[in-house]
């Protein structure tokens, strides 16, 4: 079995049923304005943006785990976006479903954050 890396991803509610109606295999395709997918890769920065941003912005926010290729991930070097901890890949809008083809099992929910 080929080796694996874990990847997590804020989501609000619209990009969670999306997921959801994927049967939780896939992404959606990024929106023209969008013009890159990011995950990131730790629970805890996932965890910051859901908590700290969405939730605010939508109500709720989730983060989601899946597994990707870590031989095909290698094509995305890890981009630094502020603090240690906050690391992303950055997967051009265009290569998305390529991307979808490579995650391993489902997609899951592994945190929910919703205004008090």
């Amino acid at each position: 079995m080929a080796a694996t890396t874990l990847l997590y991803r804020p989501v609000n509610q619209q990009e969670l049923d999306l997921i959801a109606a994927l049967a939780w295999e896939a992404f959606p395709p990024r929106l023209p304005e969008q013009p890159i997918f990011y995950p990131v890769l730790n629970e805890e920065y996932a965890t910051q943006i859901s908590r700290d941003w969405n939730v605010p912005y939508y109500g709720v926010g989730y983060v989601v785990r899946f597994a990707v290729g870590a031989e095909y991930l290698k094509q995305f070097p890890v981009q630094n976006v502020g603090d240690q901890q906050h690391d992303e890949l950055w997967v051009p809008a265009e290569e998305l479903a390529v991307f979808n083809q490579h995650i391993e099992g489902l997609i899951e929910v592994i945190a929910e954050f919703r205004r008090s």
